[in-house]
């Protein structure tokens, strides 16, 4: 059996693009990565091998514990893991959803052409970056009190269609309706709200951005089709989370596990994995609390398109409704939920399915997916770097026996932001955008794009590519960036 050799890690390979790490010592489970041998050098050139392996440790791991293609290094799980973990008598693990809860992209369609955008990139982007909030700290699109937000926390995106933010056509096209029924907004601190109070609708700092792109392959006709994707179209994508609400329930909950529930934290080789048993009054409390945030990080990619659709009738000169700025997709890639697979022997059994890093992948027939999109699939967004661009693809038919219905969420970093900055030099990556690519990029400071400078991802086309031949995530359509606005 070949075998790839990753200091000390010894990965066996299963099948193509299939690397199995066997359980042993401690692990509950093996890890798997599913990549091609040049991700796979890319991969184990920090702690992601070591942390997956971690991973498999968390009591209750079903089948395997998982790591995409765009898997890196990230906080005690690795970005691009999945695990889906025994809903019983398994466990949930804060560090394994992530600080950002609910980090996701939404799509937005245009009948509009790149010939349209033409010669107004420079304004469309000002445009944007001036009405569109972005950076470290405060400021929103809207300052709401504490009503405002506990009503966020536990009604989601239905809050927004009942204050005028949103249209009925929104919520149907957005990942569980944009609404988490079990949030509970008392589960979620004073501080996490008092954080979250002015910051409604914006996109926050680092590698979240707001991007105009156009449409430059379909690779699935009907499926494009149904997702009303065609070439040359120019459609708009957002990448924000929950701002400083979500790190701070996610901070929380850490230090509330951590002190209760050492026992369990004892017998795992990473703290970062702290765990609340399955069951146990803090697991409880964590998820309800967990899915107010998911609720707030969509309200909050709703304003942002909102304040978007405005930015484009000022622009254009027409509704946003006869530009048919509709809701393609909007889908989580750092979360946790309950959801029923299928496990060793067949069995089916309700899990705490940990995506951090990694983008929710139903085929067609599973009742999740939206109306829309039944008989095709359910769509994935993608995005790339900067320079790069980014892909919409379909849940594959063989997601739900490989990865929980799971796949990639984006590129995956390179380089950390530290050694991205050393080697980088923010305007000169600007100003080679736009002169050698027509990419027109407006950030807060110069520093910001250095860290998210082209270089500094993997190839989100080898990515792709590596996804839609296991089968898990087809390739449906490739954007490339018009204009970009960032923190």
């Amino acid at each position: 059996m070949p075998t790839f050799d990753a200091d000390g890690i010894t990965l066996e390979k299963v099948r193509d693009y299939v690397w199995e790490i066997p359980q042993e010592g401690g692990m509950n489970a093996p890890a798997r990565v599913l990549a091609s041998e040049a991700l796979l050098e890319e991969i184990q050139q920090d702690k992601t091998l070591q942390q997956l392996k971690h991973s498999a440790h968390l009591p209750g791991v079903r089948k395997h514990a998982i790591c995409m293609p765009d898997g890196h290094q990230g906080y005690g799980f690795p970005v691009g893991g999945v695990a889906g973990i025994d809903a019983e008598d398994g466990c949930i693990s804060p560090g394994a959803i992530g600080y950002d809860i609910n980090c996701g992209v939404r799509m937005m369609r245009t009948n509009l052409t790149y010939s349209d955008l033409q010669g107004r990139e420079e304004e469309l982007v000002e445009n944007l970056f001036s009405n569109i909030p972005s950076g470290l700290g405060g400021g929103g699109v809207v300052e709401t009190g504490m009503d405002g937000i506990e009503a966020i926390l536990e009604r989601g995106v239905d809050w927004a269609l009942e204050e005028g933010w949103a249209v009925e056509d929104d919520l149907a096209h957005c990942e569980d309706e944009g609404v988490r029924h079990e949030a509970d907004a008392e589960k979620v601190s004073k501080k996490a709200k008092d954080r979250g109070s002015n910051q409604v609708g914006s996109l926050g700092s680092g590698n979240h951005f707001l991007e105009v792109q156009r449409v430059t392959d379909v690779f699935r006709e009907d499926v494009g089709e149904a997702f009303g994707l065609e070439e040359d179209q120019i459609v708009v994508l957002i990448h924000c989370g929950s701002r400083g609400l979500g790190h701070q329930v996610c901070t929380d909950y850490l230090r509330d596990i951590e002190q209760a529930h050492q026992g369990m934290l004892n017998q795992l080789p990473d703290k970062e994995l702290a765990a609340a048993p399955a069951g146990s009054q803090l697991a409880e409390d964590y998820y309800e609390a967990m899915c107010a945030a998911i609720n707030f990080a969509w309200v909050n990619r709703q304003l942002i398109m909102h304040r978007t659709r405005q930015v484009f009738e000022r622009v254009f000169d027409r509704d946003w409704q006869d530009m048919e700025m509709d809701l393609l997709y909007d889908v989580a890639h750092n979360i946790g939920k309950k959801e029923v697979h299928t496990v060793e022997g067949g069995e089916e059994r309700e899990l705490f399915v940990h995506r951090k890093g990694a983008t929710r992948a139903f085929p067609a027939g599973r009742p999740e997916v939206p109306a829309a999109y039944q008989d095709v699939g359910q769509p994935i967004i993608i995005p790339g770097s900067m320079g790069a661009g980014s892909y919409v693809l379909r849940g594959g038919e063989q997601s739900l026996a490989e990865t929980f219905g799971s796949t990639a969420h984006g590129a995956g970093r390179l380089m950390s932001r530290t050694q991205a900055k050393n080697e980088f030099w923010g305007e000169d990556v600007r100003d080679d955008l736009r002169e050698q690519n027509e990419i027109y990029v407006k950030a807060q400071s110069g520093s910001t794009i250095a860290e998210e400078a082209p270089g500094v991802y993997k190839d989100v086309d080898e990515v792709v590519r590596v996804s839609d031949a296991l089968g898990i995530g087809d390739k449906v359509a490739r954007t490339y960036p018009v204009c970009n606005i960032k923190g």
